[in-house]
């Protein structure tokens, strides 16, 4: 199979107390898969240019966080938190039992992972991050503005999600959906990548058939931030030892910016295995130059989940495919139960 051909995936959800996290499992479903966490607002689209260049043998299980994509709302009147979003993880590790994850994430999706690595460092054996660490530390009279307007209009929203039982959201074209997208992204997402971003982000008009709406959670942004005090953020850090980090910059983003440096400094003290890159791009750099992010994210994996050994034997006669012996077999075996 080419590189660049599509993968074979199963759209899948899982059961939560508020609905389902729906989510998208590419390749090999025998192996624990990479999880992968998009940004604020995104949704699993956002993967899908990069995905066909991954390596084929481990998955790749894209899920959409709650409100986002094709995940369940949370009810009337409940906000968002960035915890909740840790929570996702272990929800998601719970499911399939698995005692360790990989990680993959973009932006939010990023700091989440910071945030779930600094809490339970040894369930994590791999850690790639795009375009962000951790969040941004905004002055403290910012930070109470925000925090004011996330609590006013957290209840405007649920107003508005009432009311839109009744009348339908602004609609938008196709085309103009494309350009709302692009320029709500700071012109991130180039205009030609915004349908992947799309596909999960909207409905279909009912009063009008050919205009679509948002479908994302409103609430959305408005959601509280995980902590960003720099005192607790290098604390964090530090309890992340011996583990796999790879951190991707878009050169034309600032989202890691220099007070980054100190944390950064910190991770590559306590992790061997700690990567830094810069690629050209935009703060969506892994969606609009998916090639140049996976020729340094594809070494990271293979030399932190490398490929299964091999079992099987061709036997030069007759090209049939034929088990080793028993022992390889159980080599391949103890090598599985080590890698789930």
């Amino acid at each position: 199979m080419s590189e660049t051909m599509p993968r074979e995936y199963e759209d899948v959800r899982i059961s939560v107390p508020w609905g389902h996290i729906a989510g998208r499992w590419y390749g090999e479903r025998n192996l624990r898969p990479i999880l992968a966490i998009h940004g604020w607002l995104d949704n699993l689209g956002t993967w899908d240019t990069l995905i066909p260049l991954l390596p084929q043998h481990i998955g790749i299980f894209c899920i959409d966080l709650p409100g986002h994509g094709c995940s369940s709302h949370y009810p009337k009147g409940i906000p968002y938190h960035g915890i909740d979003y840790v929570n996702v993880i272990i929800r998601v590790m719970k499911e399939y039992k698995w005692q360790k994850v990989s990680l993959l994430a973009h932006s939010l999706g990023s700091i989440v992972c910071f945030t779930y690595a600094s809490l339970y460092p040894r369930t994590v054996d791999m850690l790639i991050a795009v375009d962000a660490i951790k969040g941004i530390n905004l002055p403290p009279e910012y930070q109470l503005k925000l925090l004011r307007t996330s609590a006013e209009k957290t209840l405007v929203e649920d107003e508005r999600t009432e009311k839109s039982i009744m009348y339908e959201p602004p609609s938008y074209t196709y085309e103009q959906l494309k350009q709302v997208l692009y320029e709500g992204s700071n012109r991130s997402v180039d205009i030609d990548n915004c349908k992947y971003l799309l596909n999960r982000n909207v409905t279909k008009s009912i009063k009008f058939p050919e205009k679509y709406f948002f479908s994302r959670d409103g609430r959305l942004k408005y959601y509280i931030p995980l902590p960003t005090q720099p005192a607790l953020i290098l604390e964090m850090a530090k309890r992340i030892k011996n583990v796999p980090y790879l951190v991707i910059k878009g050169s034309l983003s600032n989202f890691i910016g220099e007070d980054s440096n100190e944390v950064i400094a910190v991770l590559r003290q306590n992790n061997r295995h700690f990567e830094f890159h810069e690629i050209d791009g935009t703060h969506h750099v892994h969606l609009n130059n998916a090639a140049e992010c996976a020729a340094v994210i594809n070494p990271f994996i293979n030399a932190h989940r490398p490929a299964m050994p091999n079992t099987w034997a061709v036997d030069d006669d007759d090209g049939v495919a034929k088990k080793r012996n028993r022992n390889g077999a159980r080599e391949r075996f103890r090598w599985l139960r080590s890698k789930l």
